[in-house]
């Protein structure tokens, strides 16, 4: 016969299984926070600008088919800019002690919303490297660029700078606890519901009537014993005399 659980009998579970449910969210945002704060290592963000714009003077400024060239080009430069023409010399003008790989996953480029502006974001260990790589790849590309592709169309908008107090981008402890927490309590929840699943052990009269079917006709008590010796000393103290005999 196939098994079904009402919202009543899930909430009977979740009472009775409340300490292994906040215990596994207690212990999964405690262990998300030591690991966050203490074993993961902070991650700094530095960005640079760069603007794409081939127009020399003010009359082609606005020019529409320039405008579209330069959009057209920008997804060629993001290329280019990840390239190891360019990683190679930035790698050995900062000493870095990378493989053009390594550099390159550091490095990440992108335009928003069909912008001129190419962002060049560098994510390090160190936020001083972190921006002295962005500074000094946008340098090199603007550079490198007039050679590669005979343009000089390439100008830095915005330089990357060191704050005097940098925040790591990752991790984001708070965040982690809080996913931490969410899935301590569904792990708590699923493991309630699965030992209560499993266990077939008879408690109670209602699990007499699932379990085998038949309805339950009477109960026997079960007599405290310290109940007991409370009543027999009350009836010695009230001059009742003779012997409680056990059931």
């Amino acid at each position: 016969m196939e098994e079904t659980i009402s919202l009543k009998d899930l909430f009977i579970i979740f009472r009775k299984r409340v300490k292994l449910i906040g215990g596994l969210a207690v212990i999964a945002v405690f262990a998300s926070g030591i690991i966050s704060y203490f074993f993961l290592t902070p991650i700094y963000q530095s960005t640079t600008q760069l603007l794409v714009n081939q127009s020399k003077n003010k009359e082609s400024v606005y020019n529409y088919n320039e405008v579209q060239t330069n959009l057209q080009l920008i997804d060629t430069y993001n290329v280019i800019i990840k390239s190891r023409a360019i990683l190679d010399l930035v790698r050995d003008r900062l000493n870095l002690n990378l493989s053009s790989k390594e550099l390159e996953q550091k490095i990440s480029v992108t335009n928003e919303n069909n912008s001129q502006v190419v962002n060049i974001t560098v994510n390090d260990e160190s936020p001083k490297i972190a921006t002295n790589i962005a500074n000094t790849t946008a340098e090199v590309f603007q550079k490198g660029i007039v050679k590669i592709m005979n343009v000089d169309n390439v100008t830095i908008l915005t330089k990357a700078e060191s704050s005097s107090y940098p925040s790591p981008v990752k991790p984001q402890p708070l965040l982690n606890m809080a996913i931490a927490l969410v899935i301590g309590l569904m792990a708590g929840v699923g493991l309630a519901i699965i030992i209560e699943y499993f266990d077939n052990s008879i408690k109670t009269e209602r699990d007499i009537e699932q379990q085998l079917g038949i309805p339950v006709l009477g109960v026997i008590k079960v007599i405290d014993s310290k109940n007991e010796a409370k009543g027999r000393k009350a009836m010695k103290n009230a001059g009742v005399r003779g012997e409680v005999q056990d059931v």
